[in-house]
């Protein structure tokens, strides 16, 4: 098997909820997400929808873009949160 790794997201419809992963196996991995045996959040939201995968050289790679993919979100969440209650 090759080096490296892939960055996904998952989706459970059009501008719905998005799940961004990292895995070595890009193909093994979004067989299990729609199997529902791939993480809890997807199963949970049936975001079974590939719309999105990206090659990296290094595992180290893909974690970092994994990261730059989901922080906006988080960072919104935070935002939000710390508005008054």
């Amino acid at each position: 098997m090759e080096k490296g790794g892939w960055v996904y997201i998952m989706a459970n419809r059009y501008r719905g909820g998005m799940y961004v992963g990292v895995t070595a196996d890009a193909l093994a991995r979004v067989y299990r997400h729609r199997e529902g045996t791939g993480s809890r959040h997807v199963a949970d939201f049936a975001k079974t929808r590939l719309v999105y995968v990206e090659r990296h050289d290094t595992i180290e790679g893909a974690i970092v873009r994994e990261k730059l993919l989901a922080k906006p979100r988080v960072k919104h969440a935070a935002t939000k949160m710390k508005g008054p209650n």
